[in-house]
């Protein structure tokens, strides 16, 4: 069964904990954090601070997804202030072995990123490290966008990789999912379905988590 866990990129932000407490109580399994800092994307979201003050309001995992270039320089702060998952983008990571590294001496799980127009192969040397990889099936930076169709052949890759090598990473998709289409994805070999519009903008959370689980 692929988890479900909403983006609060999508979030009504004047009633955050509430927000976040109406998706548990829907069934949600992760909560989603986007952080973005207006260089990596355009956009410019939310850092460490909040990530410790909405830590407070539930128990849910934080799948907390760093769009951000230098990531190396914020993992330890994204590690304190409550994330159980940290991923770093391929594109924005130099050393990214040692970066996969720190997330994981700071004792949460670690995560890689690939864009829209980046190839699973990049990946083949820092697979065996990962406990998620991220295929965007947007391009990164902002909410509502629309699906795109090529991410399902990536999703593949990457699990004929995974049970040719025997690993045993999640596979997450993050981007364009509404429940019309979840079931593709997850059919397509998807762990972990992150959902901002597609979730918040329901008017019943509990009706999106029900019509996914129910196929």
């Amino acid at each position: 069964m692929a988890l479900i866990a909403p983006s609060i990129l999508s979030a009504d932000f004047t009633i955050l904990g509430e927000e976040i407490k109406k998706a548990e109580q829907a069934g949600a399994d992760w909560i989603h954090v986007d952080v973005m800092d207006g260089r990596f994307v355009p956009n410019i979201t939310i850092g460490q601070e909040v990530v410790r003050s909405i830590r407070k309001v539930t128990s849910l995992p934080f799948d907390v997804h760093l769009m951000i270039v230098e990531p190396e320089r914020y993992i330890k702060e994204f590690a304190e202030a409550g994330s159980d998952y940290i991923t770093v983008h391929y594109e924005a990571s130099v050393h990214l072995h040692r970066t996969v590294q720190s997330i994981k001496e700071e004792g949460a799980k670690a995560g890689v990123s690939i864009n829209p127009a980046t190839p699973v192969m990049v990946l083949d040397e820092i697979i065996a490290e990962l406990d998620l990889v991220l295929i965007m099936s947007v391009n990164p930076g902002f909410g509502g966008q629309r699906f795109i169709e090529e991410a399902l052949r990536k999703i593949g890759q990457l699990k004929r990789i995974r049970n040719e090598r025997k690993l045993d990473f999640l596979i997450e998709v993050d981007g364009g999912i509404k429940v019309d289409n979840a079931q593709r994805v997850i059919n397509a070999g998807a762990d972990v379905l992150v959902m901002g519009s597609g979730f918040f903008n329901s008017p019943d959370y509990s009706e999106v988590v029900r019509r996914i689980r129910d196929g």
